[in-house]
């Protein structure tokens, strides 16, 4: 489920004061097809209007989700459906068809492991949250996952300080180091088991942010969700999936405190990175962003902005740790989380 009050925090960036009627199917068509995506994506006026259909169908389902009036929605609400939310989820329904493509059993194909690399604060859970549940509608199943769910213990999280004396970096969660990398390789490699032929369920860890003073644990085992398969798709997001290590000196020059979590950077792909097989990558022109969308949290994100700085430009520029060209989408947003054209 999306955390109320970030999701909340998402949907006021949509409401304006003033909604605006939909006229007509028409007019949400021309409005589909001026959206940023659309060259990106291959798609014209006419695969849009040979699919709109569909298009609609997944208005309505979003709609639901989000409790919004599908005859009454404001412009920053269409264009977060028609010209974000919908045309991503035709791309992940792409990026399924071919990878299931590649297998000659049907019956025993894994789920296809999809990454979504974003800042804190861009939407990236809300994006997810979404799509999850647009792939329920039209029946098919999947597991939603985020880094999160693999920090430290706190009593892990607690040897790492005392590991790591005097760096604000690791102090407390979030930076490569503090994470369960063994716990995260037992439940991909569970989640993509779970097949036709293993039509089997399993827990998804989650974590405990306010445990702890706001510190932190993992979530107790027996309120982590349960999933069943078989799965279509995993979607795993994280602010710093796919990110590579950089060489020692770069990093030193951006904060020295970087140099341990860079090396402890050097073990996240075979943890998290080689299982994805297709990325979507949410681009800020500035890491600072993240400032404006958790004010209430300063201290907080001023342990990530580091590695930002560090991390972003290769991410941007390369794409994630281990990606294929074929199976990447780059998206850009600007302060308001609004798509903005890709440069």
């Amino acid at each position: 489920m999306i955390n109320s009050s970030r999701r909340q925090s998402q949907l006021n960036s949509m409401s304006p004061a003033t909604p605006v009627v939909i006229s007509s199917v028409q007019e949400l068509y021309e409005f589909a097809c001026s959206g940023p995506l659309v060259e990106k994506l291959g798609l014209t006026p006419k695969i849009i209007a040979e699919t709109f259909h569909r298009w609609l169908n997944c208005g309505l389902y979003l709609c639901r989700l989000f409790q919004f009036n599908e005859l009454n929605l404001s412009i920053p609400q269409k264009a977060r459906f028609y010209h974000f939310y919908i045309p991503v989820f035709f791309w992940c329904e792409d990026q399924i068809f071919h990878h299931r493509s590649m297998f000659k059993d049907a019956e025993d194909i894994p789920p296809l492991v999809i990454g979504f690399a974003a800042p804190q604060g861009s939407g990236k859970t809300t994006l997810v949250s979404a799509l999850d549940y647009l792939l329920r509608c039209t029946g098919r199943k999947s597991a939603t996952i985020s880094i999160d769910d693999f920090y430290l213990t706190a009593e892990d999280q607690a040897e790492l300080r005392e590991e790591n004396p005097g760096n604000a970096l690791l102090e407390l969660r979030g930076n490569a180091g503090s994470h369960d990398l063994q716990l995260s390789v037992e439940t991909l490699m569970g989640l993509c088991r779970l097949t036709n032929i293993y039509c089997m369920r399993m827990k998804l860890p989650r974590y405990n942010k306010s445990a702890f003073g706001g510190r932190g644990d993992r979530a107790d085992p027996s309120t982590w969700p349960e999933v069943e398969g078989p799965l279509a798709a995993i979607l795993f997001e994280g602010w710093m999936l796919g990110f590579k290590p950089l060489e020692m000196e770069v990093v030193k020059a951006i904060d020295p405190q970087l140099v341990v979590v860079n090396k402890n950077l050097e073990a996240y792909y075979d943890a998290w990175d080689k299982f994805v097989a297709s990325w979507m990558v949410i681009k800020v022109k500035d890491p600072n962003c993240v400032y404006e969308w958790r004010l209430q949290v300063i201290d907080f994100i001023s342990r990530f902005l580091s590695a930002y700085k560090a991390y972003l430009p290769t991410l941007y520029s390369e794409g994630p740790n281990g990606s294929d060209i074929e199976h990447l989408l780059v998206v850009e947003i600007d302060e308001n989380r609004n798509l903005i054209l890709h440069s």
